[in-house]
């Protein structure tokens, strides 16, 4: 049974769901599968009819609509809840308005796939709310005109508990709507107490959490839309995506990785990026830098977050950060779309699925894997205090959330970010699972990174598990099993799991103590060497265990949170007054040495300090067994002037920097591809075994030296007699240094001196170097390879 809300009315007709007796909808029309046999002369949608709207005069076509009841049928005016409305029939067969002509039919669909997906019949709705009483589907036939509001007619039909619900899942197949392009949402009601657990709030559209595509304000930043609402949408329409016919996978092994971490949009939405302003930020903008990445010789990009997110999520109400926007990303509306404001042009959602497509197929061809960074751990529906509730909350929020029982049902925060997903739970379970399959499906991604992936090792009372179930089957899935996967091996709420993660020897971790432990070393901390030698040798004390190999250790100096690698070297404090939260934020952990003076500085002797420890740093991550990574901008030099938190500046503290980058192509950019070049060429410094006695000699007999800062160790080629020996000194003055003997009928050539100015810091084919002896400069390293 169905009804209509006509034109000017502010409440519905009752409906056996009392949830529905208070909705404010000007301007809805409202489609109710089940009424009381009193109002069931008010049919509306029968399979028979279509309905048509006025895109370009909505008013004046509900007017004709009102004219036509008239004349068909009046209903004496009577008052519904304290309102005066008119009861009417609404004939079969409207008389034809200017406009979309939009036939609606509905049937009671099927419970899968879940989202929306194209029936034989028509689309087909489907959601999950174990808790709900009520649930209505919301359509907006004409999506969003320029002001990117969304269009008044909206379409509501609500689901019959009868015959729209299978299990936990309600379903609805509605025919004659368009195959692309229609938004669409949910009203849902169920249990008021939020001291149980719930939050269903029916006078929200929610997003719905398996939406495909999402679509919400168009332009990155635009504060003029901060409130905007995100639907999901959908395009059964378009052709399938054409990945050519010489298409292939890159397939990198892992030992072979050198991982980029970088922001789609920070990468290009410089105006030195000299792209178009419309294709600025966006994922054209990451192709049409791709020659950059090939010449400082990455194989692999690691993407901050792209799934669809809200960037203005600050600006909700007035607060300290109420002038950030969010560039990271790391609060995610949705699992399956990717981030519409990263299309060119304001292009929206189908724009943004076709051009990631793009951007993979363009990094594919030139032999570069994408890795995306991916946020399970939490959403973007905040917190108890400040709750924005789209899209979890809402449809099920009991389910979707760890709570706490003991405190009124409120949200346990493991993720720092003011609630914890529901992991380990079947339900979210299967939909991360779907999440990441669809990802590699229809968008051919090549692995993952888990932001604060201890919370998928916790159970849903929050309490650590030895084999959690959502890790194991990601370990263990076919679809997955071709992908890299990686960990983030901690959270928020203490769970420190760094060679210890739950690994089915197929997880890779983020080495949290490689990068502790090689800043310490490099600034000249006492009793750091033989802790050095660990980490640069493949971490064998964390990941020698069972069949896990070197490569699991991701091996890294700097990432997107924390100070840049020259911030590094030029800051021992963290300066994140910007941020609003009175310095609060950001770790104050940093194992950071300012050189001598804390920023920026004209002082020549700590400028070139600084570039030494620089070049330091990256010649041990490149000479490091495991995989390492870099961070975006540190291959020239960026600034973010000390602020080692910078998620919520969408300016050039986060942008990469073209005109930096050509200043610096000469010297710092160079010895940066260089060095990756090297590593790339040399196996024996990407095996797949951890290190045996045979493999390496270390030129050391005080390990107990706590004030010893100076390793020295040659690596062993047996297979070609290209041995390699390295030295690094982080004492404040010069070390001479015993050169052993080269292999037979070979000679050692200096390949590397961090000391030297460019380009004698880095000599690809070397300087031939026959002395016993090399006197190394303090804060500096040295590599000489064996040639003959």
């Amino acid at each position: 049974m169905e009804s209509v809300l006509l034109p000017g009315c502010t409440q519905a007709i009752k409906h056996p769901c009392s949830s529905f007796s208070s909705l404010s909808c000007r301007n809805n029309v409202r489609f109710l599968a089940s009424m009381p046999s009193s109002t069931r002369r008010l049919r509306v949608l029968r399979n028979e009819m279509g309905l048509r709207f006025s895109k370009a005069k909505i008013a004046s076509g509900w007017q004709r609509i009102i004219s036509k009841v008239r004349e068909r049928y009046m209903v004496k005016p009577g008052n519904v809840f304290g309102h005066s409305v008119e009861e009417s029939l609404i004939e079969e067969k409207v008389t034809p308005m200017l406009g979309t002509d939009v036939p609606l039919k509905y049937s009671p669909g099927m419970a899968f796939p879940l989202g929306a997906s194209e029936a034989e019949n028509g689309i087909n709705f489907a959601i999950f709310s174990r808790h709900a009483s009520c649930v209505t589907l919301c359509l907006s036939i004409f999506g969003r005109e320029k002001s990117q509001e969304i269009c008044d007619g909206m379409v509501e039909i609500a689901l019959d508990p009868e015959k729209n619900k299978t299990g936990d899942v309600w379903h609805i197949c509605v025919e004659g709507l368009s195959r692309s392009g229609i938004l669409y949402g949910y009203r849902i009601d169920g249990p008021q107490e939020r001291e149980q657990g719930h939050g269903f709030d029916n006078s929200i559209v929610l997003l719905d959490p398996y939406a495909k595509l999402v679509s919400g304000r168009k332009w990155f930043g635009d504060v003029a839309n901060k409130m905007s609402k995100f639907l999901g949408t959908y395009d059964f329409e378009s052709m399938p995506f054409d990945w050519g016919p010489d298409y292939k996978l890159p397939n990198i092994p892992e030992t072979d990785l050198v991982i980029y971490e970088m922001n789609v949009r920070a990468f290009t939405a410089d105006e030195s990026s000299e792209l178009d302003p419309e294709v600025r930020g966006s994922y054209l903008g990451v192709i049409e830098k791709i020659p950059h990445l090939l010449e400082l010789g990455i194989n692999a990009v690691e993407l901050l977050p792209v799934f669809e997110f809200d960037e203005l999520e600050f600006q909700r109400y007035p607060n300290p950060r109420d002038h950030m926007i969010n560039t990271w990303g790391y609060s995610t509306l949705n699992f399956f779309a990717p981030m519409s404001r990263y299309a060119s042009a304001g292009g929206g959602p189908l724009v943004a699925s076709h051009e990631f497509k793009q951007m993979v197929k363009a990094l594919h061809n030139a032999g570069i894997e994408v890795i995306l960074d991916v946020v399970y751990n939490h959403t973007n529906e905040a917190n108890d205090r400040h709750p924005y509730t789209s899209s979890f909350r809402g449809v099920d929020n009991k389910v979707y959330y760890m709570l706490d029982p003991d405190n009124g049902a409120k949200y346990l925060n493991f993720s720092g970010c003011g609630n914890t997903l529901n992991c380990n739970h079947p339900v979210v379970m299967e939909l991360i699972l779907d999440s990441l399959r669809h990802w590699v499906n229809e968008y051919h991604v090549d692995g993952f990174r888990f932001d604060l992936a201890s919370i998928l090792c916790r159970g849903t009372d929050g309490s650590p598990l030895n084999s959690p179930p959502l890790a194991k089957a990601i370990a263990k899935d076919a679809v997955l099993s071709r992908c890299k996967i990686i960990a983030e091996p901690w959270d928020c709420g203490g769970l420190y799991l760094v060679g210890n993660f739950p690994n089915w020897d197929r997880w890779a971790e983020w080495n949290g103590k490689y990068r502790d432990d090689i800043r310490r070393f490099m600034k000249g901390d006492c009793g750091m060497k033989g802790t050095f030698a660990t980490r640069i040798s493949g971490s064998a004390d964390l990941y020698q265990v069972n069949k896990r190999k070197p490569y699991h250790s991701i091996n890294f100096v700097i990432a997107h949170d924390g100070f840049t690698l020259c911030d590094l070297v030029s800051y021992n404090f963290k300066h994140n007054d910007a941020n609003g939260e009175g310095g609060k934020d950001g770790s104050n952990d940093n194992f950071s040495w300012n050189c001598g003076v804390e920023g920026e500085t004209d002082d020549v002797d700590i400028i070139g300090l600084r570039s030494r420890q620089m070049k330091n740093f990256h010649l041990a991550l490149m000479i490091s067994q495991g995989t390492p990574m870099m961070l975006m901008g540190d291959e020239y030099g960026h600034t973010r002037y000390g602020n080692n938190n910078s998620y919520g500046h969408d300016t050039s503290i986060n942008n990469f920097q073209w005109k930096q980058l050509e200043e610096r192509r000469g010297g710092h950019f160079r010895f940066f591809c260089e060095m990756i070049k090297f590593r790339c060429k040399h196996p024996m410094l990407r095996r797949d075994r951890f290190l045996t006695k045979s493999d390496v000699a270390w030129h050391e007999d005080n390990w107990s030296n706590q004030e010893s800062k100076f390793l020295a160790f040659t690596l062993h080629d047996d297979q070609f007699g290209g041995d390699i020996y390295l030295a690094f000194n982080a004492h404040d003055y010069y070390v001479k240094a015993a050169v052993p003997s080269p292999p037979h009928k070979k000679r050692w050539h200096r390949v590397v001196d961090t000391n030297l100015e460019s380009p004698k810091d880095f000599v690809p084919e070397g300087v031939p170097f026959s002395n016993t002896s090399y006197n190394i400069a303090s804060y500096s390293a040295v590599l000489l390879e064996a040639k003959p």
